[in-house]
């Protein structure tokens, strides 16, 4: 004979209760740390908001834009605003106010792609100088140094004006400067890490390179890091819309907002 199955343990009626007591209490803490944040820094709300708004109208464009990038008949000239067509249309009929939004994805990929990429590359050869010192550590930051000393700008347009237009150019040719300017402020938080007694340890005791710099230093530096990734995307964005407005960027017929700030093909 088979022996039956033994009956699943039950929570009582306390242990439910304090669950429930304990998603209630978190629940409440969220909402009034949310709450909190709004009345202290306002500011800070509309910008997140924004952030917000921005993000959503990029991931669901073909739902928020009533008409494609392209889609349009040619008039020769733009439209005023109407109901149809609520920031009316440039010059090939097409509608601006949808370009408006398929030209978030463009900002947002530019940007979200170079600052990653950037701040991430910034971050590795922070670490590198910072854990080797010496010559490595020296010439790492004259490089950076070279880097640094021109405006974000000048080096964007120089490598857009030598690689051409195109999105792909406009990502590396944001990336470059980023770069130093990570690797600086990362340096300078693992040079304290470094001097850590359990890094000396782990050093004594035959532990690579590779391994304390990516479980020890990098997790320590991982704040800044993330500061600067934030506060360049901001920058990477403009610079993208810079450089198209320009006529280094984004081609035609591809949505940007530099060059529909330009006016071309309006």
């Amino acid at each position: 004979m088979t022996q039956a199955a033994a009956p699943l343990p039950t929570l009582g009626a306390e242990e439910l209760a304090r669950r429930r007591y304990l998603e209630d209490t978190t629940a409440r803490r969220f909402r009034r740390a949310v709450v909190d944040f709004i009345q202290r820094r306002p500011l800070g709300t509309f910008g997140a908001v924004l952030i917000i708004v921005m993000l959503l109208a990029a991931a669901f464009a073909e739902v928020v834009a009533p008409y494609g990038p392209n889609e349009g008949e040619f008039t020769g000239l733009p439209t005023a605003p109407s109901l149809e067509h609520l920031l009316g249309t440039d010059g090939f009929g097409r509608d601006v106010f949808s370009r408006l939004i398929y030209g978030s994805q463009t900002a947002l990929l530019v940007g979200f792609s170079s600052s990653l990429v950037g701040s991430t590359l910034g971050l590795l050869f922070g670490v590198l100088g910072a854990y080797f010192g010496g010559k490595t550590d020296e010439i790492i930051q004259r490089i950076m140094d070279i880097l640094i000393s021109f405006p974000l700008i000048v080096i964007a347009i120089a490598v857009v004006a030598a690689l051409g237009p195109g999105t792909l150019n406009v990502i590396v040719a944001i990336t470059l400067p980023v770069i130093p300017r990570v690797a600086r402020v990362v340096r300078a938080s693992g040079l304290a890490v470094v001097r850590m007694p359990y890094i000396e340890a782990a050093r004594s005791v035959g532990v690579r390179a590779p391994r304390i710099m990516f479980r020890h230093i990098v997790p320590n530096v991982f704040a800044p890091y993330l500061i600067m990734l934030t506060a360049f995307l901001g920058q990477a964005i403009l610079l993208e819309a810079s450089l198209s407005f320009l006529g280094l960027g984004v081609v035609e017929p591809e949505p940007a907002w530099g060059l529909m700030l330009r006016g071309q093909g309006m």
